[in-house]
């Protein structure tokens, strides 16, 4: 059995309370929202997908209570991150955009594409519900990273005006905002007379919901360390204590 912290009691938090009581491995051992006491029982793992302004106090219990710290929370700033790294010194952390494993799997084959046709312009395209306060979106920026791992290339965060020709270094990155769209990711890779588009649609947040609580069970247990969800969930990982 694994116990379950929730950090954040919004959309993400009510759907991935909602799995944990239909899961017969997973427990919950409390929700951590701004107004909650300090006070609060162990549990194995801390599942965030609040706000930055929550993530402090999410440090501050896995750090005290020894729990892994699974945080899906987009919008962080490098302090924040840096409080992350920090916290992996003590308990094992893992931090990602998109706990889908399809977008990791998207991801993975969106770097061998780029690395495989180096003189094709790249687009990234991400579409997400009217709520969304942050773009682009965090997986954008991920994508963003896998096909251009060294920064040799311009993002360009979207365009607008009289751009002129465009430049062979830049990778567009364009954000769409409406309805309940739960999350589409799409890289494009253009060259003479051929077009390549790789793409990953979310029907709803119980894709990224199943993700988290899945990492959480992987994390729960291992030695401190930043993680990655490819480490964890599609190569393994560390061994456990």
């Amino acid at each position: 059995m694994t116990s379950i912290l929730l950090c954040g009691h919004g959309r993400m938090g009510r759907c991935l309370e909602e799995l944990i009581r239909e899961a017969p491995d997973l427990a919950l051992a409390g929700i951590l929202e701004p107004g909650t006491p300090s006070p609060l029982p162990p549990a194995d793992a801390a599942v965030d997908f609040s706000h930055p302004g929550l993530l402090p106090r999410s440090a501050d219990y896995a750090r005290r209570t020894g729990a892994a710290l699974v945080c899906g929370t987009t919008g962080l700033s490098p302090g924040d991150h840096r409080l992350l790294r920090e916290l992996a010194e003590a308990v094992p952390v893992l931090w990602s955009a998109n706990f889908s494993l399809g977008a990791a799997a998207l991801r993975q084959t969106a770097a061998r594409m780029a690395a495989a046709l180096p003189d094709f312009d790249i687009e990234i395209l991400e579409a997400h519900h009217r709520g969304k306060e942050d773009a682009p979106s965090g997986t954008a920026r991920l994508l963003l990273e896998a096909v251009d791992p060294e920064g040799a290339r311009v993002p360009v965060w979207g365009r607008q005006g009289r751009t002129g020709p465009r430049d062979p270094r830049e990778i567009g990155v364009h954000s769409i905002r409406g309805g309940t769209e739960a999350g589409t990711h799409t890289v494009l890779f253009l060259g003479p007379e051929e077009t390549l588009e790789v793409t990953h649609r979310a029907a709803s947040r119980a894709v990224f919901a199943r993700g988290a609580l899945r990492a959480a069970r992987a994390l729960a247990g291992r030695p401190p360390g930043l993680y990655t969800l490819e480490e964890v969930l599609l190569e393994g990982g560390r061994e456990k204590k």
